[in-house]
């Protein structure tokens, strides 16, 4: 409803970008992980990144389009340009790595997404303080190259969010996105009917999530479970000094960034994905055939309840060394 808004089956290449973090972890190089200067209230601006994993790139983990083929096994590879990209940032904090083992598997065996799109996906931290933390979230970054790492201190609804797209597009001004996503790590995102959903919008001025109403504006706000805007709003946050002269990032996020774009008169393409997005409820029995996003999935329990409901084990090879339904 609009209100007037690559795979290789997903499975993560090792990143040659943050190897020599891994070499290097023997020698105490994590120990004083180097952090780019923050936003701070003097508005100097940086990319806000630490230097765990400096730059992405299209490293990492990405979800390719089936439009990717090996011409010869002499040849280079080439692949189609996408109509578009889509950055998806999953929000996390660096002790959750069981939780992050879960999620890159759910990405990993979900069907590739069609030709005409590129989705890359990232997990977003803010400083990776402790030292134990820091070496194996740096083997994760070695291995998967799929980690960012902010320049704050780790927080929900203090300020992570506002760190994220104010980071993004000069992280990534090399080689800008269409869109970029924010999203939690209790939420199952299905990136193919993301990318369905995507295709035929605009690439300028979309906010697009779960719409919520608050006071007499029926699509003042995108709920926090994940929200997707175009490369020009994530620029616009990025760039806006009035956010921060204000101190306007204190509080729930969601409510926050819907109150920027709607000073800033931005995001006036504006669309509302429920029922596709949507909260699982506690009996875990409304999943939909159809669902673009499923949110509040908070335990092993409930994950497997999703990924059972979405037949993602559904094509495991018969085997004599397991026997799994």
């Amino acid at each position: 409803m609009k209100t007037s808004w690559s795979s290789q089956a997903l499975f993560p290449a090792a990143s040659s970008l943050c190897t020599p973090y891994l070499l290097l972890v023997p020698l105490g190089l994590l120990a004083a992980v180097v952090v780019i200067p923050s936003l701070g209230s003097s508005h100097v601006r940086s990319d806000g990144l630490g230097v765990l994993c400096p730059s992405l790139g299209t490293d990492g983990y990405s979800v390719a389009s089936g439009a990717e083929k090996l011409v010869s096994a002499s040849a280079t590879t080439t692949t189609a340009q996408p109509e578009f990209r889509l950055l998806v940032g999953v929000l996390t904090t660096p002790k959750r790595y069981e939780r992050r083992d879960i999620v890159r598997l759910a990405y990993a065996l979900q069907p590739p997404v069609p030709a005409y799109a590129q989705v890359d996906v990232r997990f977003v931290f803010c400083g990776v303080d402790d030292p134990v933390d820091r070496v194996l979230v740096a083997l994760e970054a070695a291995r998967h190259g799929d980690i960012l790492v902010l320049n704050c201190t780790e927080n929900m609804n203090d300020g992570k969010t506002h760190q994220y797209f104010s980071s993004v597009p000069r992280v990534f001004a090399h080689a800008p996105y269409d869109y970029v996503m924010k999203t939690d790590d209790d939420t199952y995102l299905r990136v193919a009917a993301m990318a369905a959903e995507l295709r035929p919008k605009p690439r300028d001025d979309v906010y697009l999530g779960y719409g919520f109403a608050v006071g007499d504006d029926p699509m003042q706000f995108m709920h926090g479970m994940g929200y997707v805007v175009s490369w020009d709003v994530a620029s616009w946050v990025s760039t806006n000094e009035e956010i921060l002269r204000h101190n306007d990032t204190h509080g729930p996020e969601d409510l926050l960034f819907g109150k920027w774009l709607n000073i800033g008169r931005r995001g006036k393409n504006r669309y509302d994905l429920k029922p596709r997005m949507y909260d699982l409820n506690w009996n875990m029995d409304n999943f939909r055939p159809d669902t673009v996003a499923v949110h509040m999935i908070k335990d092993n329990r409930r994950w497997a309840a999703a990924l059972r409901y979405f037949n993602v084990t559904a094509g495991i090879r018969p085997s004599n060394l397991y026997h799994l339904p």
